[in-house]
């Protein structure tokens, strides 16, 4: 990375920052909600443009109303049938008959139509419903540690590696990555992760705070080489360029669209 990449990258980051926190801390769930619907939506657009690089022809409004979908199933489960997984393919492969003309091309479409919309829309519901946490569990500050976690993890990554990677993680697919950058990202996700529970969520056993900075570091860690994957598979360095110096939506919704399960399913289920 060149000084001015890292100036850019200040510099977005410097201006969204303010922006995001009022979101956060300062409006109603329903605010983040949205903003993160909004997000999910541009990645969605991206995600079919980098499909439409290697010639495939999504179904692009249907994937959108898919998404949507499994967007609101997460965030919103008594306005949509549990069983939106099932209706989700119905829907996709109904309207794949229209293109039975083209009949390899149709199949690939429907298939990667319907993998962004469980991608933007099913995970992107995923963090939009960790702001609706309670507020006797910190409210928003569920969300600030996994955006702190996140963050955290992917800076000490990028310091550790460049310093010290020699061993590639997945040359093929991201070879900037070392097992060197994964370690570091693991102790820096989980000192990220234990500020925030140290400041606002002290119902959250410490034991449960590495265990879940661990699980979200590596989940994140795996989003990223999966969208890395995908932007090699079209041939592009970025999804998109919304944000200068950070690529664009997509780029910068990965590790957290990965991550948010982990939280997500942890508030849900174990805590």
């Amino acid at each position: 990375m060149t000084r001015g990449d890292l100036a850019r990258r200040v510099a977005t980051a410097a201006a969204f920052l303010p922006l995001l926190a009022a979101a956060l801390f300062w409006a109603p769930p329903i605010v983040l909600i949205l903003v993160v619907a909004a997000a999910a939506s541009i990645g969605l657009w991206e995600f079919y443009a980098l499909v439409r690089v290697r010639g495939v022809q999504p179904l692009r409004v249907t994937g959108a109303v898919v998404a949507m979908l499994f967007f609101v199933q997460t965030v919103r489960p008594a306005l949509v049938p549990s069983a939106v997984l099932p209706v989700a393919a119905v829907i996709v492969l109904s309207v794949m008959l229209t293109r039975a003309g083209d009949v390899p091309g149709s199949v690939t479409s429907a298939a990667l139509t319907l993998l962004g919309a469980a991608y933007l829309g099913g995970l992107g519901g995923t963090l939009a419903a960790l702001r609706q946490a309670p507020y006797e569990l910190g409210g928003p500050w569920v969300t600030m540690l996994l955006l702190t976690t996140v963050m955290t993890a992917d800076s000490a990554a990028l310091f550790v590696g460049s310093a010290t990677g020699r061993h590639k993680m997945a040359p093929r697919i991201s070879p900037g990555k070392t097992w060197e950058g994964l370690a570091g990202a693991l102790v820096g996700g989980v000192a990220g992760a234990l500020v925030i529970r140290q400041l606002r969520l002290p119902w959250l056993p410490l034991t449960h705070a590495v265990v879940l900075a661990i699980a979200v570091t590596l989940a994140g860690t795996a989003g990223d080489l999966a969208e890395s994957l995908l932007k090699r598979w079209a041939g592009v360095k970025d999804s998109g360029h919304l944000f200068p110096g950070h690529g664009g939506m997509l780029d910068r919704l990965d590790s957290l669209l990965f991550g948010a399960p982990v939280l997500y399913y942890y508030l849900l289920y174990a805590r």
